[in-house]
């Protein structure tokens, strides 16, 4: 009889886990192993409120291995002398993962690979999180993609018929030696002043990704094109968290929605998938260029004179009292949920990174501590889109009015007066630009604007302008 560790990392389901999978149909019996060990992601381990996540995720993930008659086993790292411990433990003789793209996770797994080969012990790593490794992706010149079109025309023609692997029908789990494990409990991940209290609306977990993904091909498919950029509707799938931990994966998704779509046969599943293929767009270029979370892709923006840190503006960025209502509302969301509609995050961010010309780094810190879905691949991607020193991103030029653009996306101000009390009772324009009416902000309670919007706008344009490296556009100046 021969055992194998199935070391669970960001794939905590047991449906279309190719490691899993791999291992039973090779082994007599596997050790669903946990091992927890945050420092070695360095400054990105988890967040607070990915932390909180993950929490309920490891117990969603203990509660299914207990339907199969298996149970998680829990331990501590470093991730190395935790597997060599196990395997001296059970006598296990292969250790079988799925892969992650992280820089730090991929020298670590390469580390712990040569030091397990060199013990004798069998290794195999899968790919369970998306639908292309990186490295079997690129251009004619055999080059990583930068922008993304081509990449997705690319990645299109290799997802159809992908299926998903069913849970193993024969699935026989082991598990440690009394006192070699611990409880998800004594992890302490969960914030120990309660304010993740709205959190309460998630459900961590492969059951909870299942249902999430349910009601959004039910609710909100047949428009999500249109629906998504209205953030005072349920249009989006806010399936990111559960993506990001491994809970389902992008074939399970498609195959769902392609069944959901022929039997509705007026769905259009094209738009969603292409945020999919954003999603591994963003995994593409961190795997490629790891240096992406901290430094620009772009290295024209080296030379871009961003404002002094200023802890007086990001505290009121950061608490949602900018005076800039949607861009308020975002931030206090977040708080509140751990998660923003995607059409704000890209205002809150120009807001920071244009008007009050703070840093992106800086932002994509507290969306990396705030979020449930804080994943590094997209949160990287997604702030050096908006700043305008990624790859493929919106020129530095293209600098968001959130007044236009709540009117444009919340035109009846829903949005805004749900996270946004202050305002519930402003009438028409008011709740989009309240500083209209002097009398009317003094009574409402709510703050004066932080910055001045239009003048902020021409500041930023004159600092990209004039910044050593940094290259005048030639296309005029545009406000959206």
């Amino acid at each position: 009889m021969t055992t194998a560790i199935v070391w669970f990392r960001r794939d905590l389901r047991l449906a279309d886990n190719p490691a899993l999978t791999a291992a039973l149909k090779a082994h007599d019996t596997v050790i669903a192993l946990y091992i927890h060990a945050p420092g070695e992601e360095g400054e990105w381990a988890p967040g607070a409120a990915s932390r909180w996540w993950l929490h309920h995720s490891l117990h969603a993930l203990d509660k299914t291995l207990r339907r199969h008659k298996g149970h998680l086993q829990v331990v501590e790292g470093p991730s190395l002398d935790a597997l060599r411990a196990t395997i001296a433990a059970t006598g296990a003789e292969a250790v079988y993962f799925n892969r992650l793209y992280e820089p730090r996770i991929v020298r670590r797994d390469k580390a712990v690979r040569k030091a397990l080969e060199g013990d004798g012990v069998e290794v195999a790593s899968c790919n369970a999180a998306l639908w292309c490794e990186p490295w079997d992706i690129a251009t004619k010149q055999g080059d990583p993609y930068r922008v993304f079109t081509p990449f997705w025309r690319n990645l299109r023609t290799r997802i159809e018929g992908v299926e998903p692997l069913p849970i193993p029908a024969r699935a026989s789990f082991v598990d440690l030696p009394a006192g070699a494990t611990m409880a998800i409990d004594d992890l302490n991940l969960l914030p120990t002043l309660d304010w993740a209290k709205g959190f309460a609306e998630w459900t961590p977990g492969e059951d909870g990704a299942h249902e999430m993904l349910a009601l959004f091909a039910d609710d909100a498919l047949g428009h999500y094109a249109e629906g998504r950029d209205l953030p005072a509707r349920h249009g989006t799938s806010r399936l990111s968290p559960h993506l990001h931990w491994g809970e389902i994966s992008p074939v399970q998704i498609a195959t769902a929605l392609r069944e959901h779509a022929a039997r509705r046969r007026s769905a259009d599943i094209e738009p969603y998938l292409r945020q999919l293929g954003w999603r591994e767009f963003g995994h593409h270029l961190l795997f490629h260029f790891p240096k992406t979370p901290r430094e620009n892709f772009n290295p024209a923006f080296d030379g871009m004179r961003w404002a002094k840190r200023d802890a007086h503006v990001l505290r009121r960025w950061r608490q949602g009292k900018t005076g800039i209502p949607i861009v308020d509302a975002g931030m206090r969301e977040l708080w509140a949920t751990g998660w923003m509609h995607n059409r704000v995050r890209m205002l809150v961010a120009s807001l920071l990174t244009k008007n009050l010309r703070q840093h992106w780094v800086i932002g994509s810190k507290w969306f990396w501590d705030t979020l449930v879905d804080a994943d590094l691949a997209n949160n990287a991607m997604g702030w050096q889109w908006v700043a305008g020193s990624g790859a493929d991103a919106a020129p530095y030029f293209r600098i968001f009015n959130p007044v236009t653009q709540s009117e444009k996306f919340d035109p009846e101000g829903a949005y805004i007066r749900r996270w946004v009390p202050e305002l519930a009772q402003a009438p028409g324009r008011l709740v989009h630009a309240p500083w209209e009416d002097a009398a009317f902000l003094q009574r409402s309670g709510y703050p004066r604007p932080i910055v001045d919007l239009k003048r902020s706008r021409e500041d930023a344009l004159t600092a990209y302008r004039s910044s050593r490296g940094a290259r005048e556009e030639a296309t005029p100046a545009r406000e959206e």
